[in-house]
């Protein structure tokens, strides 16, 4: 392995200035997502006990699958749809 001196780095003004920019950007964007998880945290806990108190009560599994955004779709039966088109 060859050995060399290191680099030097040198820090300017403008990348200084870029960097700020891009801090504050990131700094807001987070502070608006953080407002609406909050926002969408206090509607599914309204949300939750009025699913709670109502008539239909879902299973965990539904509820778990709600929350993550999983919609299963349906297995179709039989031995068509496991070999395809093919008839036996």
């Amino acid at each position: 392995m060859l050995r060399r001196k290191p680099t030097r780095l040198e820090l300017k003004l403008d990348d200084i200035e870029e960097f700020e920019g891009i801090r504050k950007d990131l700094e807001s964007r987070k502070k608006q997502r953080d407002e609406t998880e909050v926002a969408a945290a206090g509607e599914e806990v309204a949300a939750a006990a009025a699913v709670t108190l109502g008539a239909d009560h879902k299973s965990r599994e539904q509820m778990i699958n709600d929350r993550i955004g999983y919609k299963p779709q349906p297995k179709a039966g039989g031995r068509a749809a496991h070999f395809g088109t093919f008839e036996f």
